[in-house]
């Protein structure tokens, strides 16, 4: 606005001073042309006066002014004398217009123009009393020749005009922006600036109060979003058509890895896998597009979807979930499945061979108790199995009934190692029982499973002659059962699978041992059901020990003690 302002004044007086002096060169122009005119009539009259007085010889013998010329012409029109040319030369001036009017009325007058030399000449005529005419012409420059000698006086005073113009304009158009550059346009103020702005500084309030009260609205949604989004443990992206991110919570870039990642960048910044791009392009296409992507961290679940609005793809919204433990699950389950099928198969294709043995009559009589025996140790082999996938299930389900009994623990230890006895003793193993009276709240039944499996394992891959030590202890509010045999023992790159369901670590070994697959398994689970923990310290063919941590609550005796 001061640019303009600024321009304005120096174009308006640039263009007062220009018209100033055009004016005043034509006031001045008209001025020479009446002033030449007299001139050129007083001189040729009073030439006309001396030539009367003292004839044609006055002509001859004068010296007439440069500037001036003097013509003597008959009453014919012949040219008898010229001041500036030889007479003869000229043709006849009878039609000149000055001349004609001379011999008419007695004096006559005309005027030229020269555009070659931008001059006019002014031509006065007088009749003499012999019927000839002297005429006198006289040349002044034209408006334009005289315009041409005043222009450098003209460009000076232009440029002394331009200059002040210049900073009269600077200095106006400043005191004329500055109440409005001083305007608050957050709080304006119409007593502070010029009255004639009174109606557009109110609308500007009202609109400053609306659009307040809408940033703080968007604001408010945006951090609702920005909350919600950062609480979700699944990963959300948005993104424009060009694929340039808007949006993304943190859960985003922590499930696909990103280190240093800001708003604004390309979505392939995140992850920049070919199958990550074939799913985000397919749903660029319109179409909702899912892929399973293989991170370092696990595998992730990407549903990309389009944000469409009137028949075209205007976003993305990427949902991301992490699914690796449900992956992990499937397999699991599909080996479970697949594990449960064979253990099931095996005790029954058993039985069912040994009895059709006995129904063909194949077998003799004195080995039918023997084929009896088989299909009754195959028979509580496939109950036990049934058993130990019950409880299990129910474990899993946590649908096991929540008992809270008080269990002593040392004595729940030496009946489960008293129900071993026999097993122990057709190996050879020692078996001892140390520690202290332990109680905690639980599970009786279970706790007794899980004490039951450890010490059963201990004994069944332990080597003859060899050990078994179950000690109880207890911590500030923990409970503390540890297994430790000296075995076979268990390689440390199998000691994180032990307790998956059917997990062996040497198979051959342990389809010879009697067993489910399934005690470990019913272990962790029966520990997790007790919010309880297990670490496992095992070498090959030294042993393993089990080393189990149940949380247990302070309660007072009666004397008010903490036991």
């Amino acid at each position: 606005m001061t640019k303009k302002i600024f321009a304005s004044i120096v174009t308006i007086c640039g263009i007062s001073v220009m018209a100033v002096m055009l004016l005043i060169t034509a006031l001045l122009n008209d001025k020479t042309a009446d002033s030449a005119a007299g001139q050129v009539r007083n001189e040729s009259r009073l030439i006309a006066s001396a030539v009367e007085k003292g004839g044609s010889d006055y002509l001859y013998h004068t010296d007439f002014d440069k500037d001036m010329r003097v013509t003597w012409i008959d009453s014919g029109g012949k040219v008898r004398f010229d001041s500036h040319k030889d007479a003869d030369s000229l043709e006849n001036h009878a039609d000149r217009e000055e001349v004609a009017a001379a011999l008419k009325t007695g004096e006559g007058s005309s005027s030229r123009y020269s555009e070659t030399i931008m001059k006019k000449t002014v031509n006065y005529a007088v009749r003499l009393s012999d019927g000839s005419v002297i005429r006198v012409s006289g040349v002044h420059s034209s408006f334009t020749a005289q315009l041409l000698k005043l222009i450098n006086p003209i460009l000076l005073i232009l440029a002394a005009a331009a200059l002040f113009s210049a900073l009269a304009a600077s200095m106006v158009s400043r005191n004329i922006v500055k109440p409005i550059n001083d305007i608050d346009l957050e709080h304006p103020d119409a007593q502070k600036s010029y009255k004639e702005l009174a109606p557009l500084l109110e609308k500007l309030r009202t609109q400053n109060s609306k659009v307040s009260r809408q940033m703080d609205e968007i604001q408010s949604r945006r951090e609702q979003f920005s909350l919600m989004t950062e609480s979700m443990t699944e990963g959300l992206i948005i993104a424009d058509p060009k694929l340039m991110v808007l949006a993304c919570n943190t859960a985003a870039l922590k499930l696909l890895g990103a280190g240093d990642f800001h708003k604004g960048q390309s979505i392939y910044a995140l992850n920049n896998s070919d199958i990550f791009r074939r799913c985000l392009l397919n749903a660029l296409g319109g179409r909702r597009s899912e892929c399973i992507l293989r991170t370092g961290g696990g595998q992730r679940e990407v549903i990309a979807s389009p944000a469409n609005s009137i028949d075209m793809v205007c976003g993305l919204v990427v949902f991301i979930m992490d699914v690796t433990e449900k992956q992990e699950l499937e397999t699991m389950r599909r080996e479970f499945t697949s594990n449960v099928s064979h253990e099931l198969k095996t005790p029954l294709t058993t039985i069912y061979g040994t009895a059709d043995m006995l129904a063909s009559g194949m077998v003799q009589s004195d080995d039918v108790a023997q084929f009896g025996e088989n299909i009754r140790g195959e028979a509580e082999r496939l109950i036990n199995l049934i058993n130990d996938i019950i409880s299990l299930s129910k474990l899993d389900e946590d649908s096991a009934p929540r008992e809270n009994e008080n269990v002593e623990l040392f004595a729940l230890a030496e009946e489960i190692l008293d129900r071993l006895k026999l097993s122990a003793e057709e190996k050879n193993i020692t078996v001892s029982l140390t520690g202290e009276n332990v109680s905690m709240p639980g599970s009786r039944t279970i706790l007794s499973e899980v004490l039951y499996n450890l010490c059963d394992n201990a004994i069944k891959y332990n080597v003859s002659g060899g050990r078994l030590d179950v000690k109880i202890a207890h911590a500030p509010q923990r409970a503390i059962i540890t297994v430790a045999d000296t075995g076979i023992g268990i390689p440390k790159q199998h000691i994180g699978r032990i307790f998956e369901r059917f997990y062996r670590v040497d198979k051959s070994r342990s389809r010879k041992i009697k067993g489910t697959g399934l005690g470990l398994s019913i272990v962790k689970h029966g520990i997790m059901y007790h919010n309880g923990t297990v670490r496992v310290d095992s070498e090959a063919d030294k042993g393993t020990v089990f080393t189990i941590e149940f949380p247990i609550e302070k309660k007072n005796n009666e004397q008010g003690e903490i036991i």
